[in-house]
């Protein structure tokens, strides 16, 4: 359904996408993730045919975006970041217009808006100014929006931006409804919406690609722990636990009698045998094993990783 390959986009000396290439297929809801400035809203634009490429190429539904825009085009609906929504007009009546912007021929255009107010739950505000409208009421009239005429891609640039606890649920359900109708590209700064609604993920930082792939493999380049309180002195857990094969890193903190111990497993696939070690080291070195628990790493501390180094740089500009 797209087809990104080597995509670059410069603004004068500034390169904010950088050879970026990855697919997305049809039926997926993808998420896609980077920290602030990464080049998200730039890739998203491209891919909406509302901003040029500096280089690369991008197809939707294979057609391409530069050279058949108009094709490209009608198979997508496009909901930015902030939806250039219309305060002074009523709901229906804005849909209304942007159908009429969108060729829905004349005869549909009332079926079509009902349609589409439905599937955004925004019926019940149908004849209400956009301006009195709260930020999940116009949010969810921005999706309306992209969803006319029924396209088969969807994409959505932070869709629940602003919006409370409870408006994002909303949203999120929404999302999850209309995956099974459309495929979705999903651009959010919270990874639990991702956890929830998509099936894979794209990570870029500094405008390129850092991984890719289903949730559960992002997730899994994270390295795991096991943490243990073990009973006795600090120098003797050190010393056991960081001859242990298997283990990349171990951080401990002594508390009374006890000391904390984090281990940082060096390959997730040995994780149950890493921790037998683990404690198997502990009782040879005289230390009571008060608890063990191991700890896969979370999609939020995979996505703090891959990116570390853009945020790093980033405060030292700010610095």
């Amino acid at each position: 359904m797209i087809e990104v390959e080597h995509l670059s986009k410069s603004y004068g000396a500034v390169a904010a996408v950088r050879d970026l290439s990855f697919q997305v297929e049809k039926g997926q809801v993808v998420g896609f993730l980077g920290p602030n400035g990464a080049g998200k809203s730039t890739t998203l634009r491209i891919l909406a045919g509302f901003l040029g490429a500096s280089s690369g190429r991008v197809r939707i539904a294979g057609f391409d975006v530069a050279e058949e825009p108009h094709e490209a085009r009608s198979r997508l609906g496009y909901m930015p970041e902030t939806s250039p929504l219309y305060p002074e007009m009523k709901v229906r009546e804005y849909l209304a217009f942007r159908a009429e912007l969108k060729d829905v021929p004349r005869a549909q255009r009332k079926l079509e808006v009902g349609r589409c107010l439905e599937l955004a739950r925004v019926s019940d505000v149908a004849e209400v100014l956009i301006g009195h409208l709260s930020k999940g009421y116009r949010q969810r009239v921005g999706i309306a929006d992209a969803l006319l005429r029924s396209p088969p891609l969807l994409i959505l640039d932070e869709p629940t931006a602003g919006l409370d606890p409870n408006q994002i649920r909303e949203v999120r359900a929404l999302i999850g409804g209309l995956g099974a109708e459309h495929t979705i590209l999903l651009s959010t700064h919270i990874l639990s919406e991702v956890e929830a609604s998509c099936s894979r993920a794209i990570v870029i930082a500094k405008g390129q690609l850092v991984a890719t792939g289903s949730i559960d493999e992002i997730r899994g380049r994270g390295r795991p722990e096991v943490r243990l309180v073990l009973r006795g002195a600090r120098d003797a857990a050190a010393r056991a636990l960081g001859a242990s094969p298997g283990i990349a890193s171990v951080a401990l903190e002594e508390r009374g009698d006890l000391v904390y111990a984090t281990a940082t497993l060096a390959d997730a696939e040995q994780g149950d045998e890493a921790t037998e070690r683990l404690v198997a080291a502990a009782v040879r070195a005289k230390l009571g094993v008060r608890s063990v628990m191991t700890h896969a790493a979370t999609l939020e501390e995979v996505f703090a990783d891959l990116t570390r180094e853009e945020a790093a740089a980033r405060s030292e500009v700010a610095s």
